[in-house]
């Protein structure tokens, strides 16, 4: 599940990258784009705290994920160690 966050983080951050780059193009080489660079910095901000945002959630995912899988192999080494009893 964590690395689904892991590759959205990674697309948004491209994403934004050639949107921060698009701010610095001059006007004539897109013609029927938003010439404005405030556009492009906006996008491109905004596509960076998402990817912040979903690098965070996948972290987070990532580690009740592991809490979780420790704590099921602890019960099962309880279980197993008081069968041997």
């Amino acid at each position: 599940m964590s690395r689904n966050f892991y590759a959205l983080a990674a697309t948004l951050a491209v994403f934004s990258l050639i949107a921060g780059g698009m701010a610095f193009v001059p006007s004539g080489f897109q013609p029927g784009l938003p010439t404005n660079g405030t556009l492009w910095k906006t996008l491109s901000l905004m596509m960076l705290v998402g990817a912040l945002a979903s690098a965070l959630v996948g972290i987070m995912t990532h580690l009740f994920e592991q809490v979780d899988r420790r704590s099921e192999e602890r019960r099962l080494a309880d279980r197993a160690r008081r069968r041997k009893l």
